[in-house]
């Protein structure tokens, strides 16, 4: 499979628009009076979150083809961070712990990244998972830091600015609602500013280091630092959906770093369509969904997800949004590549991989 057959980077404008009907969607559920206990609105809450972290490891797997097992400790750093940081006596500023937070979690990143993108292939899969075990087992086994039973956050960050807001807050998280939008304004940043660094420069490099690496080496890049840098920017967006899922669910926990997380990651950006960061949210919410569905009908759900991932990958290997895109070409026919060049492969494929792709 050559690497154009398994990344979809542009999309017809009729899934385009179910797609923005699905965030218009989204946007109102909360005002439209349909869930009286909440519930419903903390689970979207929750993928939305999930959505955030999904595209934060998309742009390392789907954009740059290094697939983590190690990307959940990211996650679980940043949420450790604001427990950490909220006193027992109230609640901390928003506006400086969420930058702190994530700038940990992508400290961490650079870290660790400085060692294992010197590493391809399977041995990159396994160091991830082997520095993501250490910091695990860090927590889990040191009292001091939560051990086993993990941290509770009893408060969730202030808005307030001080003198400016006469220490009002500007919005309360505590409301379900006001979080809700507060988490869904996050994933549109975070999604429009991935959309913008793939079609960048820096974003066609990373996209040429997925499909040769040699190649863009010869041409004079440094793939070891774009790839650092991608890696650790994809650990600080990891820390940014570990922070709102702390402050969220009031509680962490040496689990939110372990492999099952990294792995549940994974099978969303693939469930979804890799190398469209649409298709990590879209996976996101489709796996949860899928999770809370299959968990209803029996105790082997692992068993029903499993061989729903696999069907996946067999026959949609563009995830869901490949199956959308496929739909619509035999609608309405093959849609035409972008005229500015910006195919997903444009850069590095060889022709025969253009051909065949």
């Amino acid at each position: 499979m050559s690497a154009a057959s398994s990344h979809l980077e542009h999309l017809p404008r009729s899934l385009q628009l179910t797609l923005g009907l699905g965030a218009v969607a989204l946007a109102l559920y909360p005002v439209m009076g349909l869930d009286s206990t909440g519930y419903y609105t903390q689970m979207l809450t929750q993928m939305m979150i999930l959505a955030i972290f999904a595209m934060s490891l998309d742009l390392l797997q789907g954009v740059t083809g290094m697939v983590s097992l190690g990307h959940a400790a990211f996650f679980g750093l940043a949420g450790y961070a604001l427990a950490f940081l909220t006193p027992d006596s109230g609640p901390i500023s928003l506006w400086w712990s969420l930058p702190l937070a994530a700038a940990g979690a992508g400290l961490a990143a650079l870290i660790i990244g400085f060692f294992v993108v010197r590493t391809h292939g399977i041995y990159f899969i396994m160091v991830t998972m082997a520095f993501a075990q250490m910091i695990f087992y860090l927590f889990f086994d040191n009292r001091s830091l939560g051990g086993s039973d993990g941290i509770y956050v009893y408060f969730k960050p202030t808005t307030a600015l001080g003198p400016l807001t006469g220490g009002e807050e500007l919005f309360n998280l505590e409301s379900r609602i006001t979080f809700f939008y507060f988490t869904l304004a996050v994933l549109l940043i975070v999604y429009a500013f991935l959309r913008r660094l793939l079609f960048s420069p820096f974003g066609r490099t990373l996209a040429g280091i997925r499909v040769n690496e040699h190649r863009m080496r010869a041409m004079g890049y440094g793939t070891m630092w774009y790839k650092l840098t991608a890696f650790t920017l994809a650990g600080t967006l990891a820390g940014v959906a570990g922070y709102l899922w702390a402050a969220q669910t009031g509680f962490v926990n040496p689990e939110l770093m372990g492999f099952h997380l990294s792995a549940h990651a994974i099978m969303m950006v693939i469930l979804g369509g890799m190398g469209n960061f649409a298709g990590a949210i879209v996976g996101a919410f489709a796996f949860e969904y899928l999770l809370h569905l299959f968990k209803d009908l029996t105790k082997h759900w692992q068993l029903l997800m499993g061989g729903f991932i696999v069907l996946i990958v067999v026959f949609a290997p563009k995830g869901l949004l490949g199956l959308g895109q496929n739909l619509h070409d035999r609608l309405f026919g093959a849609s035409s590549p972008p005229p500015d060049g910006n195919d997903a492969d444009s850069q590095g494929a060889t022709p025969s991989e253009k051909r065949h792709g």
